[in-house]
């Protein structure tokens, strides 16, 4: 229900793009809480999608590639190592840093999974067609 103020500021939260992204957010993440079974969160499963694309690399840079702050992806990292997923080991260039990679459980995991991940992301897009999809894809990809 709009209020007056609302009407006669011509700002109606409903309409904000903001709000909009953050009811499809939601949705996502209940979707993908039911696909993985509450096993995984999507920034555990980001964590080892990417190791698995990149292979081994640093904390800082696997960061930045999952768009994390020093200390979220410090928590995931350190949950999936506490369930032996990753593993860690000094950096042969420079002994100050650790590399990240997958470790076999984590591999397994990731074999295991990844066809959850397809049946998220399917199921948050379905209500949309192909060309809906790659419209909604090229949109959001312009934006960031």
């Amino acid at each position: 229900m709009t209020t007056e103020t609302e009407t006669a500021s011509g700002y109606v939260l409903d309409e904000q793009i903001g709000f909009i992204l953050r009811l499809v957010q939601q949705r996502h993440t209940t979707i993908f809480s039911d696909c993985f079974e509450n096993d995984l969160t999507p920034t555990q499963w980001a964590v080892i999608s990417k190791l698995k694309q990149i292979g081994e690399c640093s904390q800082n840079l696997l960061g930045r590639h999952t768009a994390m702050d020093v200390a979220t992806i410090q928590g995931v990292v350190d949950r999936l190592k506490k369930r032996n997923l990753l593993i860690s080991k000094p950096d042969p260039d420079d002994r100050r840093r650790v590399v990240l990679s997958l470790s076999e459980e984590g591999e397994a995991l990731f074999h295991r999974r990844v066809g959850s991940a397809v049946e998220a992301t399917e199921a948050t897009l379905s209500p949309l067609n192909s060309a809906e999809r790659r419209q909604l894809h090229d949109l959001l990809q312009k934006m960031i």
